[in-house]
């Protein structure tokens, strides 16, 4: 008898097939829908295939931080290169804000110097400060400037607000300036509200100069302004000098306590103008007027 070899038979057929799935279908819908026991089963498939389903996703989270890390280096080396260059833009700022500050002052010191030139005969030539001493009670600087660039001791040093104080010692190519407000320098001065002429000595304090010898009745305020007077032939006349900041009166004293303030100052600025020594005229009145 002839028999259908092993690879030849065939299973059921698609009608057989589709009743089978049919019928498997409604078991489930029913069990479902009765006896609740398809989200239990659902919950351990879950738990079941939880572990496959953490392996398949590792390559994605493997990629995701590999992606942060090389992202976080290349925002490092972005805020490291903005912070360099925040640093240098910011030092850059500070100079030009350096350079505008001494290119105005430059500015007020050629007005200056053309107000002399025009006023007078006499040279005003531009120096610049090169050091000061350490010393608290020596009361001198030293600028750029010496004999070579005719520079002599007694010459008048002042700035775009007033003197500063004068040449005493001169050297080939740097001169030494004995500022107003030391211990030992005095300047013949005037004030201007009444003409009234006296001498102001330095205290060896900064910033701070002193009238002596003037009696209690003196007819001197708070606030005015002293002037070289010209008596004496080494400054001109006209030069601002100080004002006058505080004025004390005692009954039992036969000399008022006066000090002032100078207009002028070596801490402000780097260059000054040394004048030739020249009879006395007005130079700065209306430059100081301008400037102030």
């Amino acid at each position: 008898m002839d028999s259908t070899p092993q690879f030849f038979r065939h299973g059921p057929g698609p009608l057989a097939r589709l009743a089978l799935c049919f019928l498997l279908s409604c078991l489930l819908i029913a069990e479902d829908l009765r006896f609740k026991h398809i989200p239990e089963l659902r919950q351990v498939i879950a738990t079941i295939i939880y572990p496959l389903q953490q392996a398949t996703l590792l390559p994605i989270r493997i990629h995701d931080v590999i992606q942060e890390f090389i992202g976080s280096i290349h925002i490092a080396e972005e805020n490291a290169y903005l912070r360099e260059r925040y640093l240098r833009d910011s030092e850059k700022l500070l100079r030009l804000n350096a350079l505008e500050t001494e290119n105005t002052h430059l500015r007020k010191l050629l007005g200056a110097v053309n107000t002399i030139e025009t006023k007078t005969t006499a040279k005003a030539v531009m120096a610049e400060i090169l050091y000061t001493p350490r010393d608290p009670f020596s009361h001198k600087i030293t600028v750029n400037k010496g004999s070579t660039h005719d520079i002599r001791a007694g010459q008048v040093v002042i700035d775009n607000k007033g003197v500063i104080g004068q040449i005493t010692q001169v050297y080939p190519l740097v001169a030494e300036v004995t500022l107003i407000t030391d211990r030992d320098h005095s300047v013949p001065i005037q004030i201007v509200r009444n003409n009234i002429r006296t001498v102001i000595s330095g205290t060896g304090k900064n910033n701070e100069i002193e009238l002596r010898y003037l009696s209690v009745n003196t007819d001197i305020r708070t606030g005015d302004l002293l002037v070289t007077s010209g008596i004496g032939g080494i400054y001109p006349r006209g030069l601002p000098v100080a004002t006058i900041k505080d004025v004390k009166r005692h009954s039992a004293d036969h000399f008022a306590q006066i000090t002032g303030t100078p207009v002028a100052g070596v801490d402000r600025n780097r260059q000054v103008l040394i004048l030739s020594l020249l009879p006395s005229v007005s130079i700065l009145s209306d430059q100081s007027e301008k400037t102030d």
